[in-house]
């Protein structure tokens, strides 16, 4: 075989090894990044011996490294930590410090690096970080991203990205000899502070014009060939500064991160990430020596346990401090006490400047990847530990959190609507009884979504809705209906079972977050259980078959029988009559429509108090789409209709045909004012 070839023979071997690791590692329901790490070791110098060009490889790879630190820059999202500044920017700081110096001491104490310190400060750096890619998807997976504890995990792992680009640019430092190391940390942190500073600037004044440039040529190759040399220069110049390259590739996408065309970019690069973040684990894989992980078993699940033990006992009391309850800060502490993903990266760098020994390195690997797989078990298990844990009068107390943190000034006592869950199920709703006038309390335990309530004046109760005391202040016993909306199935059968332990004959109408839910909500008592996603699935084909001609009633018609027939399936005790009836009740005010206001309307230009839809109409106004772009969710009295809008508008098809003779002017405020005055007289 020719030599100018090996490197491609290698190359293709890696890819095929990676997607056949990675196959199987979905299959089992892993990350797909255990599945390379897999492959290269079996293609690798401790397997099949089948790579020659090692080194060459490994030189590609480190595109993988770039790529993927570029695009975590990209995926930075302000937006999530706002939601939880306090506890992700103190909480996940303090987190980060607290292990890098627990494992210095540790260190010190066991005499595992002598009198260097900083190769402890390097091992509790890759300690400290937690797999965003894992806990994500589980949360996901579980519907649990709106969860004080998804929030709280999702909050923490944005800090702690952010601390990696720290890390990979101090780490070249920690290399230096001891005398030296301080005036070496202290010139990477300047050299950091002043690219900072140009990044900023940058970030402003120079990428998103180069962006919009870009875009307007319309090219997709172009937009490529611009990104990817926004990300491999910048990590260029970084290195040239001494710092690192992966931390300039990071700051490269924190650099777009806040311009219009952030998704964009990221969907135009992640197919290369992708492709080279594989190569890149894979090459990790190759280093890998199965005999001596075989021969190390033991020493690495004594670490693993280590680990998970001292990051959740981390963790944990940190939440807490933040004044979270017992059950949010536990699933927090075993959602992140695993090893992350970017550790590896670390991992990598550290060992090429020769921090670490490849004893060292094979066990942090080893350890790192069996972190990996135990966390999406272990979180699996969180709800039956709970369970269980809540039978046992001695624990029960400190697991739930009892507390009324917060009411508003009044509260209506008798006959009016609770809604438990104010996330974007639960606001829709409220918005709707508040146009029916209809009294409602509002439980929720979100600090934002109550100064949400409070600045709408909205009842509300702040606290865990599963607690019995907060749904008696709420009362749930004396209520007419309660809705409840929360965002874990969990939650939502525990606040099912409370509710009516307090009121036995409590109208109950609950969101189910999975088809295979629905059942056991009904047999726990629940008048009614929504399927939000099937739903919402009608919704978009009721659009479709609108909007290309097909009459709103046919459309309506076909809507209910599919609705009828899904949940007769799910729930096949009740009667086709009993389901019909039902839906026909609850959907005949429930139909959502965009409205493309006429450019010649009399709406444009008058506010939404002027124009009273409701009274003319019967319709409600959702949310206003501007021409723009723009959108307004739930607008104000005062808003005003402007040329190009799209109304988001609910009502039953009698009323949105009046919306559309009341907007073309078929219908005049005037007249109907003047109608109405002298019936009254």
């Amino acid at each position: 075989m020719q030599e100018d070839f090996r490197l491609i023979i290698d190359l293709v071997l890696v890819f095929a090894v990676a997607a056949g690791g990675g196959l199987l590692a979905a299959l089992l329901k892993q990350p797909v990044l255990l599945g390379y790490l897999l492959g290269g070791m079996v293609v690798g110098p401790g397997g099949l011996k089948l790579i020659k060009e090692i080194i060459q490889v490994e030189t590609l790879a480190q595109f993988g490294v770039a790529f993927l630190l570029f695009a975590l820059g990209v995926e930075f999202s302000l937006a999530e930590l706002k939601k939880v500044k306090a506890i992700a920017l103190g909480g996940g700081s303090l987190q980060i410090i607290l292990t890098i110096v627990i494992t210095v001491i540790l260190c010190g104490l066991i005499g595992a690096w002598d009198t260097l310190p900083a190769k402890g400060v390097f091992l509790g750096s890759i300690l400290s970080l937690s797999s965003t890619a894992v806990v994500l998807k589980s949360l996901m997976e579980r519907n649990e991203t709106e969860t004080p504890q998804g929030q709280v995990m999702l909050g923490i792992l944005v800090v702690q990205d952010l601390a990696l680009g720290l890390m990979l640019a101090i780490l070249p430092a920690l290399h230096q000899p001891p005398e030296v190391i301080g005036v070496a940390v202290f010139t990477a942190l300047l050299r950091i502070s002043l690219f900072a500073a140009g990044a900023v600037v940058a970030g402003i004044w120079l990428i998103p014009p180069l962006l919009r440039l870009l875009a307007k040529t319309e090219s997709k190759e172009l937009f490529l060939l611009g990104v990817v040399t926004i990300c491999l220069g910048i990590a260029l110049f970084t290195e040239y500064l001494g710092l690192s390259i992966e931390m300039g590739a990071f700051v490269a996408g924190l650099m777009i991160s806040e311009v219009e065309y952030a998704d964009e970019t990221l969907t135009i690069v992640e197919p290369l990430r992708d492709i080279f973040a594989s190569l890149f684990f894979a090459s990790i894989g190759m280093l890998i020596d199965p005999v001596f992980l075989w021969q190390n078993l033991d020493l690495i699940l004594g670490l693993v346990a280590l680990v998970f033990v001292g990051k959740f006992l981390i963790i944990t009391p940190l939440v807490k401090l933040f004044n979270y309850s017992w059950k949010t800060a536990i699933i927090t502490g075993l959602g992140l006490a695993q090893i992350g993903e970017f550790s590896f990266v670390l991992a990598s760098e550290g060992q090429s400047l020769g921090l670490v020994s490849r004893r060292i390195y094979l066990l942090i690997l080893g350890t790192t990847a069996v972190t990996l797989i135990l966390t999406p078990f272990v979180l699996r298990l969180v709800p039956f530990l709970f369970s269980l844990a809540e039978s046992m009068p001695w624990l029960k107390p400190y697991l739930e959190e009892d507390r009324v943190r917060d009411v508003a000034d009044e509260l209506p006592v008798q006959n009016h609507i609770v809604v438990c869950g104010y996330g974007k199920i639960g606001q829709n709703v409220v918005k709707l009884l508040q146009e029916y006038d209809l009294p409602v309390v509002v439980i929720d335990q979100s600090e934002s979504k109550i100064q949400q309530l409070r600045d709408k004046g909205i009842p509300y109760v702040y606290g865990n809705g599963v607690s019995l005391h907060v749904l008696e202040t709420a009362g749930v016993n004396n209520a007419q209906v309660m809705a409840i909306a929360l965002p874990d199935p969990a939650s939502i059968r525990l606040c099912v079972k409370r509710s009516l332990e307090l009121c036995p004959e409590l109208d109950l109408v609950v969101r189910a977050t999975k088809d295979k839910n629905i059942e056991l909500l009904y047999q726990l008592g629940a008048r009614e259980v929504v399927q939000p996603e099937f739903e919402a699935s009608l919704e978009m084909a009721n659009h479709l078959l609108t909007s290309v001609g097909l009459l709103p009633e046919i459309v309506q018609q076909k809507m209910q029988k599919i609705r009828q027939d899904h949940y007769l399936d799910l729930r096949p005790e009740r009667t086709e009559a009993e389901i019909a009836e039902y839906l026909a009740k609850v959907t005949q005010d429930l139909n959502h429509r965009w409205y493309d206001l006429p450019v010649n309307s009399p709406l444009i230009g008058m506010t939404l108090a002027e124009i009273d839809m409701r009274y003319f109409t019967g319709v409600s106004l959702m949310a206003i789409r501007r021409a723009d772009g723009g959108e307004i969710n739930y607008p104000d009295s005062q808003t005003k209709l402007l040329t190009g809008d799209r109304l988001l508008v609910v009502g039953s098809i009698d009323e949105l045909n009046a919306l559309v003779e009341f907007a073309e002017g078929k219908i005049h405020l005037t007249s109907e004012i003047e109608q109405e005055s002298s019936s009254s007289q």
